[in-house]
C-alpha cells in the first residue's frame, strides 16, 4: 500500500500569491529536495526534526474531507509535495471525485514529477529559485521545463525577494519568463525576516524592472504572517 508522509493537516487562509486570503485546506507533504535558506517551515523538511505521520490514500482523504467545510481548495504544500509525486497522482484523483480544487505549491524544479500529475491539477503556485535568494542552485533549465508544463493550468509564479537577491539573477528570471509565459502573473514576494531592512523598497525598484517585459507584476508579502495564522 502506497503511503504518504505528512507533517500536518489544517484549515487556514492562504496568506501568499495570487489566492490572497481564499480558505483552504493545508496538507503539508514531508521532506523537500532543496534547502533554501531563508527556508520559513524547516519541520518539514527535515534539517530540524524528522517528525510525520504516514497515511493512506483512504487516511488522507478523511482527513481532507474534515477540515473541508468552507474551503476554496485543498493546498498541497510542504517541504516539496513532488517528491511524493506517485502518491500525489492518486490523491488528485480522489479530489477530483470529491469535486475539490486542488493548489499544488512547488518549488518548480522538478518537471519530470510534474509531468505525472499535471493532468488532475488546477492551480499551480511555482517559485523561481534565484541562487542569490535560496543560497542554492541555480534552476534555470528546470524552471523553463516546469513552466512549459504547467502554464496549460491556471499557473502563477512567484519570487522571493530578500537582501542578499542580486538584480542579475531576477533579470535571468524576468527573460525565462518573458520567454516562456509572459501574461501569467509574476509575484515578487518580500521575505518576511528582511521587512525590517528595507526588502519592500528592493521589491518596488524591482516591479518597475519586471513590467518592462511582463504584463502582471505584483508584490504580495505574507500576510498570514501578520495575522499570526499558520
Amino acid at each position: 500500500m502506497m503511503m504518504a508522509k505528512i507533517v500536518e493537516i489544517f484549515h487556514s487562509i492562504q496568506g501568499e500569491g495570487k489566492y490572497l486570503g481564499v480558505p483552504q485546506v493545508f496538507v503539508r507533504f514531508f521532506e523537500c529536495n532543496i534547502h533554501c535558506s531563508w527556508c520559513d517551515t524547516p519541520h518539514s523538511i527535515g534539517d530540524t526534526t524528522r517528525h510525520f505521520k504516514e497515511y493512506s490514500l483512504e487516511q488522507l482523504a478523511l482527513e481532507i474531507k474534515k477540515h473541508w467545510p468552507g474551503s476554496h481548495s485543498i493546498s498541497l504544500t510542504g517541504g516539496e509535495p513532488l517528491v511524493q509525486a506517485d502518491f500525489i497522482a492518486q490523491l488528485l484523483g480522489v479530489l477530483q471525485n470529491l469535486r475539490m480544487t486542488s493548489y499544488l505549491e512547488t518549488n518548480g524544479i522538478l518537471p519530470n514529477e510534474l509531468s505525472k500529475v499535471i493532468d488532475r491539477v488546477d492551480i499551480v503556485s511555482m517559485d523561481l529559485k534565484l541562487p542569490s535568494s535560496t543560497q542554492c542552485g541555480p534552476f534555470w533549465k528546470e524552471h523553463e521545463e516546469f513552466i512549459q508544463i504547467a502554464k496549460r493550468k491556471d499557473l502563477f509564479l512567484k519570487v522571493v525577494v530578500s537582501n542578499k537577491t542580486t538584480i542579475e539573477d531576477l533579470q535571468q528570471a524576468v527573460d525565462l519568463v518573458a520567454r516562456s509565459a509572459p501574461d501569467v502573473p509574476f509575484i515578487l514576494q518580500p521575505n518576511f525576516f528582511d521587512m525590517k531592512e528595507g526588502v519592500i523598497d528592493r521589491c518596488v525598484e524591482f516591479q518597475k524592472v519586471c513590467l518592462k517585459r511582463l504584463s502582471d507584476v505584483r508584490i504580495v508579502p505574507q500576510v498570514h504572517k501578520f495575522m499570526k495564522l499558520r
